[in-house]
């Protein structure tokens, strides 16, 4: 009884809800999975060599390789330059940039998806301006292709680069620039010499968070790409959805997983530069070349070391001139980005309005037909309540769960704390693909494929995931001497949490619950693969409507979709607002 007492008091107790529905869900079943996928009890390679002497998944597996470490790439060149300069904007200017580029990344990717269907489609936006002008007679290729493809990614992606960057760059200390520049170094100089380096930390992270989410896209290749543009994710899908072998689509899916392994290990195997240090020997091929290298660039320092030192002499106390054409150009880029990012949901929310039966834009009349139409229909009606009902149960369990875990790791040592946060995350940071086969050999044990309280369920690892994130990082700027202060006044711990410390971390508390929400409320792989047919979600109706019959009634759920968005962030907004006013009032009065 004293072992279990003294178990029951340690702070990490209270990641067990969350644990539970991990394992149950996701961590067995995909231990299931890898076991299946080597035929286990008898050990075969059976399954990876078959994958493997197939030419078409070879490619398949590169292709998918390629065009993610592409998307990646594009997003990283238009991100880096849009964070530097959302990081060096005025507060208030900073504050609507981060608004204007949250904003999409809160909308459905689905709906974000069918705005560039809409676009580039033969008769979407694009052609039929050109057509109407003349300019041509025949539509554009603009869909169906790669370079679709490769825009539907990074305009659902970029989001995902920019905002960590912006994160890192806001705390740079931009004195040391300044102090770089008095001694002589240009603008340049001191930002690739200063500025550059203390930023990587959100390069690699919003690199490694695009290039993994990348592997796992399965809507925008489907929607946007041909044939010649299938990524491993589709080729899974097709196989669940003809054959369902499910050693060989195990294989497949660990495939893809040790591809998104291989990069979080290279990625994140030392964040924090501390490797090539000098005095370390290199061990390799690679370490002794790159060792040669650098002794070479130090010898060709020194040779120029003398040019440089008069230059130093000659520019350090006069100041750089430069013109207003920089700002200019900055201003010009910044503002193209920001409005890749604005107009295409514009586009969708202009277009709901129309009274056209085809897409139209400007519409030649406004007109609310397709939100009757959206809102009189029962099949449109039964997905949007059901995604509700799904959303709200998943938020519930997601926020108690999640803001539990969070709490109790806080408290908990920095190795379990590290390792239970892994797995935690395991379901938001691996390819979608995988976690739905995994989920679904989850649900298929427990007898729940095909039900609402199954969809709840795989919803729910994600969204606890966004939730314990979330309240972690608010815990990490809580104060915690108020809950020891509290105590000493003889309060309980109970009485601590409500009264001190879930007033102060409410705004991550109701962040985490809005991100749950939306990971339900626009989650469609996994849902296509344990909803069966019985069950037809808001988003899994907009991807059978966008398949199969694309009419207006798409944009006016997808601009639904953009107001839902909004309003989560007022939400969020309101909420900081409240709690700061809060967290002032009760400093003041501890001043007084």
């Amino acid at each position: 009884m004293l072992i279990i007492r003294r178990l029951t008091q340690q702070p990490i107790v209270l990641a067990l809800p969350a644990l539970l529905i991990l394992a149950a869900v996701f961590g067995a079943p995909i231990v299931q999975l890898f076991f299946k996928s080597f035929n286990l009890p008898s050990f075969s390679l059976v399954n990876y060599q078959a994958f493997f002497f197939q030419p078409a998944n070879v490619r398949v597996l590169y292709q998918t390789v390629e065009m993610s470490l592409t998307a990646t790439g594009i997003c990283l060149l238009l991100g880096y330059p849009t964070a530097y300069l959302i990081s060096t904007a005025r507060t208030s200017v900073r504050v609507v940039l981060i608004v204007l580029v949250v904003i999409p990344y809160l909308t459905s990717s689905l709906a974000r998806t069918y705005a560039w269907i809409v676009i580039l489609g033969d008769h979407g936006l694009i052609n039929n301006f050109l057509i109407d002008n003349g300019f041509i007679s025949d539509p554009l290729p603009l869909i169906y292709n790669r370079f679709a493809v490769y825009l539907g990614m990074v305009y659902i992606m970029l989001p995902v680069m920019i905002l960590p960057m912006v994160s890192v760059m806001v705390g740079i200390d931009r004195s040391l620039m300044a102090a770089a520049q008095s001694m002589g170094a240009s603008s340049f100089t001191s930002f690739w010499r200063v500025f550059f380096p203390l930023s990587l930390p959100g390069v690699r992270s919003g690199c490694l968070l695009v290039f993994v989410l990348c592997l796992g896209f399965y809507i925008t290749p489907a929607a946007l790409g041909g044939l010649r543009d299938t990524m491993l994710s589709n080729f899974i899908y097709a196989e669940v959805s003809t054959s369902f072998n499910i050693p060989r689509v195990a294989a497949s899916a660990f495939i893809l997983l040790a591809v998104a392994f291989a990069m979080l290990w290279i990625v994140g195997l030392d964040l924090s530069g501390s490797h090539g240090l000098p005095g370390q020997s290199p061990k390799d091929e690679r370490g002794r070349a790159a060792a040669l290298i650098g002794r070479l660039l130090r010898s060709l320092s020194e040779y120029l070391i003398s040019h440089r030192s008069k230059r130093w002499k000659s520019r350090r106390f006069r100041p750089e001139r430069s013109g207003r054409m920089p700002e200019v150009a900055g201003a010009m880029f910044l503002a193209s980005m920001i409005s890749f990012l604005v107009i295409p949901g514009i586009i969708i929310v202009v277009m709901s309005f129309s009274d056209a039966n085809y897409f139209q834009f400007p519409p030649a009349a406004l007109s609310l037909r397709w939100y009757y139409q959206f809102f009189g229909d029962p099949s449109w009606d039964g997905a949007l309540l059901a995604s509700f009902q799904i959303g709200v149960a998943v938020t519930a369990i997601a926020t108690v769960a999640g803001t539990l875990a969070a709490y109790g790791l806080a408290r908990a040592h920095s190795t379990v704390r590290a390792a239970i946060t892994m797995f935690m995350l395991m379901p938001i940071t691996l390819p979608a693909i995988v976690v739905g086969i995994a989920t679904y050999l989850g649900l298929l044990n427990f007898g729940l494929l095909g039900s609402k309280l199954g969809i709840i369920l795989a919803h729910s690892i994600g969204g606890v995931a966004y939730a314990m994130v979330i309240v972690s990082a608010t815990l990490a700027n809580f104060d915690r001497r108020l809950e020891r202060a509290a105590m000493s006044m003889m309060a309980g711990p109970f009485r601590t949490f409500r009264r001190i410390s879930l007033p102060l971390i409410l705004p991550g508390v109701l962040g985490g619950a809005v991100f749950a929400f939306i990971h339900s409320f626009d989650e469609v792989v996994i849902t296509s693969l344990v909803s069966g047919l019985s069950i037809r979600t808001l988003p899994l109706k907009m991807w059978e409507n966008i398949r199969h019959q694309i009419d207006p009634t798409v944009a006016a759920a997808s601009s639904l979709l953009i107001v839902l968005a909004m309003i989560w962030l007022v939400a969020i907004y309101a909420a900081w607002w409240r709690t700061t006013s809060r967290t002032q009032r009760i400093a003041a009065e501890a001043q007084n």
